[in-house]
């Protein structure tokens, strides 16, 4: 079929084209997609006065950015280092202690008739550190060993019945124990059998930490003080079996720190630490990995809010509160430094999406239109 100068023919073809055309353009502008544009997310960095600071990692900044405060956290990673006590056990004031008195002789002041022995039991410790017994008054113990006392209460005993043998056996008081609070198998206060009670000792009396909690982190309050560390650096770290004292208090209790998983990745949710430190690849990996047919691998971003006192004063460290750390993961070097860049609880973890997948969605809405002009073309001939 021909057609005339006017164009008759095609002016139904170039309509629908046109439409098609506006709704593409309109399409275009609100594709579906699952994260922003890197551009879109930094596109404030041109600004003036941007408010927020954009840092491109790589292995040579890599160890300055790694001297900058640490954020999400308090620095609980302080931890006593192990020491040596006595391993006898030393009675304390609040402590009891059971006397035996063993006098051979017929008609002994300290037993009945008929009997060889008397006890004295549960004498408590008092404030002075001293115990009270019949003929001898006050005793001193305090600080001394169980044989040591024995040895004291006997000297005195001497004048009255020198025949006289003297047992001591030791019950410690609240003063003299320590309390496993939480995250063992059985919690409760656990008398130090001796001043040379450790940490791992006290965990094992208590039953050892459930398998379920995740990456355990082990807490010893002492006084006004605070001190942390992982279950795991506990274990393989000897010189970190931190001797305990009196009154300490052990809790423990699962990691609760977080970083913060988006974009175009296998998962987007609040994702836990596994271990004590994590690297920005770590990171990527325990989110699923980049999307292969989303995700911009130029585009991976690390979004991370500094307190003002943290704020450099011209120094090496942020210039900004926020400040968004970006990783090239096409080249070695980005890589390298993505190895190295330790994540901090409470950061994001944003894998941007690709351009690519906008461009190609665009392709595919013109291959449709291409194809259905095709086709009107057709009915019209």
């Amino acid at each position: 079929m021909s057609y005339n100068a006017s164009g008759g023919i095609l002016k139904p073809i170039l309509r629908v084209t046109a439409l098609l055309l506006t709704l593409l353009a309109v399409s275009a502008c609100s594709l579906p997609r699952g994260a922003a544009l890197q551009s879109e997310v930094l596109k404030e960095q041109q600004a003036d006065n941007p408010t927020f600071e954009v840092i491109a990692v790589t292995r040579e900044n890599i160890p300055g950015i790694m001297s900058w405060p640490k954020t999400g956290w308090h620095g609980h990673f302080h931890w006593p280092g192990t020491s040596s006590g006595s391993n006898s056990s030393v009675i304390r004031t609040g402590d009891r202690l059971n006397v035996t008195i063993w006098d051979s002789q017929e008609n002994s002041l300290l037993s009945s008739p008929g009997e060889r022995s008397t006890e004295i039991k549960d004498v408590e410790v008092d404030a002075n550190g001293s115990i009270f017994l019949p003929y001898v008054n006050k005793v001193g113990v305090r600080g001394l060993t169980t044989s040591g006392a024995r040895s004291k209460i006997q000297s005195r005993l001497e004048p009255i019945v020198p025949s006289a043998q003297v047992q001591v056996s030791l019950q410690q008081g609240r003063d003299h124990a320590v309390d496993a609070v939480t995250g063992v198998a059985k919690p409760g206060a656990y008398p130090m059998p001796s001043r040379n009670y450790k940490i791992l000792s006290l965990l094992a009396d208590a039953g050892g930490i459930p398998s379920s909690l995740r990456n355990p982190r082990v807490k010893l309050l002492r006084g006004s003080k605070t001190y942390m560390i992982s279950a795991s650096e506990l274990y393989k770290n000897g010189s970190k079996n931190a001797l305990l004292h009196p009154r300490d208090s052990v809790i423990v209790e699962q990691d609760e720190r977080s970083f913060t998983a988006l974009g175009a990745s296998g998962t987007e949710d609040l994702i836990y630490f596994p271990k004590d430190t994590l690297t920005a690849l770590e990171a990527m990996s325990l989110m699923g990995g980049l999307s292969d047919d989303r995700a911009d691998p130029k585009g991976v971003l690390v979004l991370r809010e500094y307190s003002a006192k943290q704020i450099s004063g011209g120094g090496y460290g942020p210039t900004k509160q926020q400040v968004v750390f970006t990783f090239d993961l096409t080249s070695a070097d980005g890589l390298f430094a993505a190895r190295k860049f330790e994540i901090n609880p409470d950061d994001t973890v944003l894998a941007t999406e690709s351009p690519v997948t906008n461009a190609r969605t665009i392709f595919s809405l013109i291959g449709s239109i291409v194809g259905l002009s095709g086709q009107v073309a057709n009915v019209v001939n």
